[in-house]
């Protein structure tokens, strides 16, 4: 059985391309509408003007890092409601005690469990439907 996530607006940044491209594949198979950055400005203008439900969240970027455009997501109107999931190669206790101190509310480690991922995309997408 295929758990779809159609209609769910995912925005996938990552300063890797081919890496977010992979990923934003793997969603849009899944049914969910993608759109792929490459660095935390066109993130956040894509947050303004698109308005996704869930932002998977490259840390390691150059220029403005994972954490400044969380920090920027959640100060913005668009943002609040916004799942953020930090996608990093660090998963250290205190590592996760950052992300969720920068506003993440999930933490994965790279590259993410796909199965695990889809779990959390399921679970955001059946909270936000009409019961």
């Amino acid at each position: 059985s295929t758990r779809g996530l159609e209609g769910l607006r995912i925005l996938v940044v990552d300063d890797n391309r081919d890496a977010a491209d992979t990923l934003g594949e793997l969603l849009r198979l899944l049914g969910a509408e993608v759109q792929v950055e490459n660095d935390g400005t066109s993130a956040l203008a894509a947050v303004e003007r698109w308005r996704p439900a869930v932002m998977l969240l490259d840390l390691g970027m150059p220029g403005m890092d994972g954490y400044e455009v969380a920090r920027r997501v959640r100060e913005h109107p668009n943002g609040k409601a916004t799942t953020l999931i930090a996608l990093t190669g660090w998963g250290q206790e205190e590592d996760r005690n950052r992300t969720r101190a920068a506003g993440f509310d999930h933490h994965l480690i790279k590259p993410p469990d796909f199965r695990a991922l889809q779990d959390l995309l399921c679970a955001r997408l059946a909270q936000a439907a009409p019961s």
